[in-house]
């Protein structure tokens, strides 16, 4: 089961403020907003504020789910290891693959916006050209390919200067937005209920465009081998995580209803910010934005790197892909081998997206494919905490709220928004979204019938592994709790 290098990753790298730096980063306020609000708006019109905070309830559940699950669990493969030990490993490896093809879509998707907003800092005509922005987007895309690779602290060093300085041009922007004066419509108490929502599939495709604001905050789990104290660690920082961007969510969400006419918010379709930060300080606001949004896109690159490179290195660190992914660079520490492949893919798919159309129909087709996809492993993991901990679920009614109902209720919310919005999205949004899954039981039927030992787990159960500590027969310590703690590499 170990790499066939013999070492795992570098632990205890990362510290709790690193580790919350990285949950926030993940979720890409500033890029969220930028790419997303036209999307959102032409999903529910006003209600984009009610779908942000009723997606916002069930996904703080998974985020509870992903923090008691890392407790009794500490591995890079997070969903992929967790619901595999206590679901079924099948659910559990689809489960990893729908983060690895989500990532690996988002990766194309983000770049084109990175390309796009890198050349409108120097001339807005140029952020139009597709060709020119994925060529821009794909430099951007290696040089964070280089920073991964370089290990885990140069990343969250390199995350904390980006992601530092697209929060303080948020903070700056969510102030001058309250303060602004020349508004397009009166704030309403409307927007945060249910009367804005076109039915009840109207809500589902909100809430699914709501799902993707949301997503990667968990690449705290998947740093969780790198983490100091990481059983506590990376569950607390998805959790804060969630709460910061939550409220960056609402804020601009409800300032683009107030300030910005429908009329503006179409017209600006992939870059709403830099039309919000143009009406509150005319002249400089749109550039300042954009900086804030080329910063939080390269950002969230780097976040999705982590998340499908660590995911893949679990993988093949189990034998349940090609066990080169397992392998793990001797200076740097990292999954050189998982980094290269995602990176030659990933370029690969520039270039194709590059005769799919405009940034503006690959992002909207993009971001509702990926939708589904995080539905299916947060509905997955969901799920899997409430199994893991199903025995001390009635010791207390905080255990049977924040361990089972909550938890449970985000299950549900996922896998009811991943079945409402199937007939609402348009024909290439689900064959992305339901192909790329579909792709998966290729590589998972072929190192099922090799033997992987991933396919014959020990069952995670957190009345044994909380009061035990104990360590799965037959799996290395690398597995579980047994590396915890040690400075060295191992």
């Amino acid at each position: 089961m170990s790499n066939s290098t013999g070492r795992g990753l570098q632990a205890n790298v990362l510290g709790t403020f690193d580790t919350v730096v990285m949950a926030v980063a993940g979720s890409a306020p500033a890029y969220s907003i930028a790419a997303t609000t036209a999307v959102l708006a032409g999903a529910v019109g006003l209600a984009g504020p009610a779908a942000l905070l009723y997606c916002a309830i069930p996904m703080l559940g998974i985020a509870l789910a992903f923090s008691r699950l890392s407790r009794i669990d500490v591995n890079a493969g997070a969903s992929y290891s967790w619901v595999g030990r206590t679901l079924h490993p099948f659910l559990g490896f689809i489960s990893g693959w729908a983060l690895v093809i989500s990532a690996t879509i988002f990766m194309v998707a983000g770049s084109l916006p990175a390309g796009s907003m890198t050349l409108a800092l120097f001339d807005e005509g140029l952020a139009d050209d597709t060709a020119l922005s994925t060529v821009v987007g794909a430099a951007w895309f290696v040089v964070m390919l280089a920073v991964v690779l370089g290990g885990a602290r140069l990343t969250v060093r390199a995350q904390l200067i980006m992601s530092g300085v697209e929060l303080a041009i948020l903070a700056l922007f969510a102030v001058l937005a309250l303060l602004h004066t020349d508004n397009s419509l009166p704030f309403d108490w409307s927007w945060l209920g249910f009367g804005h929502f076109d039915g009840v599939s109207g809500f589902a495709s909100g809430a699914l465009v709501a799902a993707f604001y949301y997503w990667g905050w968990d690449v705290t789990s998947n740093l969780s081998e790198e983490t100091r104290d990481s059983r506590r660690t990376t569950g607390l920082a998805g959790l804060i995580g969630v709460g910061i961007v939550f409220l960056l969510f609402e804020v601009f969400t409800i300032a683009v209803n107030v300030i910005l006419s429908s009329q503006q918010i179409e017209d600006n379709g992939a870059n709403v910010l830099a039309a919000l930060g143009e009406e509150v300080w005319p002249g400089w606001g749109g550039k300042v934005l954009i900086v804030a949004v080329m910063l939080s896109t390269v950002a969230t690159l780097e976040t999705t790197l982590i998340q499908v490179t660590r995911s893949l290195f679990a993988m093949g660190r189990d034998r349940t892909m090609p066990s080169a992914l397992g392998r793990v660079h001797r200076t740097w520490n990292t999954p050189w081998v998982a980094i290269a492949v995602v990176g030659g893919v990933a370029l690969v798919l520039f270039v194709a997206s590059n005769a799919l159309g405009s940034v503006g129909d690959i992002l909207a087709d993009a971001i509702a494919a990926i939708g589904l996809q995080i539905a299916v492993y947060y509905g997955l993991a969901g799920l899997a905490a409430v199994v893991a901990y199903r025995k001390t679920l009635l010791k207390s009614p905080s255990d049977f709220l924040l361990g089972g109902l909550w938890p449970l209720f985000g299950a549900v919310f996922m896998f009811w928004i991943f079945v409402e919005s199937l007939g609402e999205l348009n024909p290439a949004a689900v064959a992305i979204g339901i192909g790329g899954l579909a792709v998966g039981l290729v590589p998972m039927l072929w190192y099922w019938r090799q033997g992987s030992d991933y396919y014959r787990p020990a069952r995670l159960d957190a009345s044994r592994t909380v009061e035990a500590d104990y360590v799965p027969e037959g799996r290395p310590a690398t597995h579980s709790a047994g590396h915890e703690g040690l400075s060295t590499d191992f």
